[in-house]
């Protein structure tokens, strides 16, 4: 079993961000105050912390023809979870950064992705492999 990973992240107004992760998501909230909240984020532990005078930098990096948002975070699922979380999220009409697609297509880490913001414009990256022998493939 992999260890979990813990990451906090700013957001200005915690909860329409709160409504996103545990609505759309489906991450289950754990512990909270009226400042913060703790997710179940795919078996890892999201913490959200309202900071009302948060801005967030938004920069890019060019990836396989894409303009990638960094910084970025997210999760590695199966490939069946993948494609329902894609439809879920066409079906809430989250407008994608990058809509779901097949990048590296026929070369060494070939991989399904989507990235889309929350309310916050935190950028959010899911992906997954047909073959995950592939994730840390060089």
């Amino acid at each position: 079993m992999i260890q979990p990973f813990h990451i906090a992240i700013p957001v200005q107004n915690l909860e329409p961000c709160r409504t996103f992760y545990r609505d759309i998501l489906n991450c289950s909230e754990g512990r909270s105050t009226e400042s913060w909240v703790d997710f179940n984020f795919f078996g890892h532990q999201l913490v959200l912390h309202q900071k009302e005078d948060f801005k967030p930098q938004r920069i890019s990096n060019p990836v396989d023809g894409f303009d990638v948002p960094v910084p970025h975070f997210g999760v590695v699922l199966t490939w069946e979870d993948w494609h329902s979380l894609a439809d879920r999220l066409k079906a809430a009409n989250t407008k994608f950064e990058i809509e779901p697609c097949i990048r590296f297509k026929g070369k060494v880490g070939e991989q399904a992705t989507m990235f889309f913001k929350d309310p916050e414009n935190n950028a959010l990256e899911f992906k997954a492999f047909q073959d995950i022998g592939q994730l840390f493939a060089k």
